[in-house]
């Protein structure tokens, strides 16, 4: 009597698992339906808003695909164009440039000749220097103009270049000195230099206008 009592609640529990699973199954057949119908409601409306269409006949004409352009290396221009920028040649021969007094100042032709006076007279105010003193050419000459760009970036008008006297170079000639020059002459954004004043470093250094 108890197999046959335990084996009729079995059949019940078995009854209301498959009763929910039925009910589970309706459920998602009936959310199924009303998202069908809603989309195609949806459908119908928007078939009512466009109205009759048509589609259009075949026109036989060849879909020609174009390839797409390559892209353009703007940065790597930019970077190439900074180089050749900062590219300083050696082989100017910067003398004919140089203003001929005893201190061979320079001076860009828009530029008057009473800046190289001011200049002369510490009338600006340094506002920054590089020291190139007993670096390598190759070295000095990146240091140079590694300086001159990050002072247009901030804005500086006024600069000391310290290119030493060459009492260590080989038969104490102040090679650098007259490379420093050199260098200067072609960076645009130089207006004009003078040789230091005996307080900001004499012969061993150039005070530097920039141009605004």
């Amino acid at each position: 009597m108890n197999v046959k009592l335990r084996s009729l609640h079995e059949l019940d529990a078995i009854k209301r698992v498959l009763e929910h699973r039925r009910q589970e199954a309706e459920h998602l057949r009936q959310r199924e339906l009303e998202a069908a119908r809603r989309a195609q409601s949806a459908a119908t409306l928007f078939a009512q808003a466009v109205g009759p269409v048509q589609p259009l006949k075949p026109h036989g004409r060849k879909e020609h695909v174009h390839a797409r352009p390559a892209p353009w290396p703007r940065q790597r221009e930019l970077d190439e164009q900074a180089a050749l920028q900062e590219a300083l040649s050696d082989e100017v021969d910067v003398e004919s440039l140089l203003e001929t007094d005893a201190e061979l100042s320079f001076r860009r032709p828009d530029i008057g000749p009473d800046v190289l006076k001011r200049l002369r007279r510490g009338q600006w105010s340094i506002q920054a220097e590089v020291d190139l003193h007993g670096l390598r050419r190759d070295e000095a000459r990146e240091r140079l103009a590694s300086f001159l760009r990050e002072a247009m970036q901030r804005g500086l008008r006024c600069v000391r270049v310290v290119h030493g006297k060459g009492l260590g170079s080989p038969g104490r000639t102040p090679v650098l000195k007259g490379k420093v020059r050199a260098w200067l002459v072609q960076k645009s954004e130089v207006a004009a230099f003078v040789q230091a004043r005996g307080s900001e470093g004499g012969h061993g250094a150039l005070i530097v206008l920039l141009r605004g």
